[in-house]
């Protein structure tokens, strides 16, 4: 039996469909359509069926699914004990980080450590869930989380500050004629969602975006007010705060990694250099302004 055919049903069952596998293992839905029926013609069962709401697996599939989960384990297991004996500052390290932050404030940071470091490879994942460290579909993850899961290590970088944001502009014209502010909708992720939805009580939007650079976009076109991480509307110059920061609204930024890797050189080198580098701009993540004066 072919691992490789097992992990790619591993995918499907997971994903809960042909697609969503395929993006995953980045190989065409033809493939994974052709290999998954391979395998079943050499099991001899039906391992999924087509629903209304997605794939299920039959009795058999469940049962292949239990199996390759345990093979995918012990073979993680096997590559857990290789590379936490890696002394080596060479390779590649896969990591992911919300795009938010990758594409801005982290940015820097990972430019600085690749030239620092120019043989390790680094791969950085732009998610907005969260990748399975165990899976290996990363090796670091940054995580704003103030429940990170306790079978990782993990260190808290600090403390991140969110508010609520408006374009000069718009908030100037709300404070002369005294008009409701206008909020824009978010299903970016459920922090925005829920903190949006109890601020303007059900208000009716005109506008959504599910990501948080989108929002972004929208409050500088003036179409209304949104929460936006204080690293971002602080260093927006269009943008101004509505009001202070609620304590009530911090997250935890956090850098997490498998135990297997606690003893990888290039894991460790990467570490540290995003706490060192993220200490010495902790105040724009706490959302403590330069005194005006």
């Amino acid at each position: 039996m072919n691992w490789d055919d097992l992990r790619l049903f591993l995918e499907v069952a997971r994903t809960g469909s042909i697609s969503g596998a395929a993006k995953k293992l980045n190989v065409q839905h033809s493939t994974v359509s052709r290999r998954l029926r391979k395998l079943e013609e050499n099991l001899g069962a039906r391992l999924i069926e087509r629903k209304n709401t997605g794939y299920e697996l039959t009795p058999a599939g469940e049962n292949i699914r239990q199996a390759a989960h345990r093979m995918e384990t012990e073979v993680l297991h096997v590559d857990g004990a290789v590379l936490g004996k890696d002394s080596n500052l060479v390779g590649p390290l896969k990591v992911t980080a919300i795009n938010n932050m990758a594409s801005t404030v982290l940015m820097p940071m990972f430019a600085s450590f690749s030239k620092t470091y120019p043989q390790v490879d680094l791969h950085v994942v732009v998610s907005n869930i969260d990748s399975s460290l165990s899976q290996r579909e990363a090796d670091v993850a940054i995580r704003l989380t103030n429940t990170p899961t306790d079978t990782l290590i993990g260190k808290k970088l600090v403390t991140v500050a969110s508010t609520i944001y408006g374009s000069r502009e718009y908030l100037q014209q709300h404070r002369e004629n005294g008009s409701t502010l206008k909020w824009i909708g978010v299903d970016c992720c459920t922090f925005h969602k829920s903190w949006t939805r109890h601020a303007c009580d059900e208000q009716s939007h005109n506008f959504f975006s599910d990501d948080t650079l989108l929002t972004l976009s929208a409050i500088r076109e003036g179409l209304g007010v949104s929460y936006l991480p204080c690293f971002m509307g602080d260093t927006a110059p269009q943008l101004e705060r509505y009001c202070e920061p609620d304590p009530s609204h911090n997250l935890g930024l956090w850098i997490l990694l498998h135990p297997d890797l606690k003893r990888t050189a290039r894991v460790l080198v990467f570490r540290n250099h995003i706490i060192e580098s993220i200490n010495k701009i902790k105040a724009l993540f706490e959302g403590n302004l330069p005194d005006s004066d």
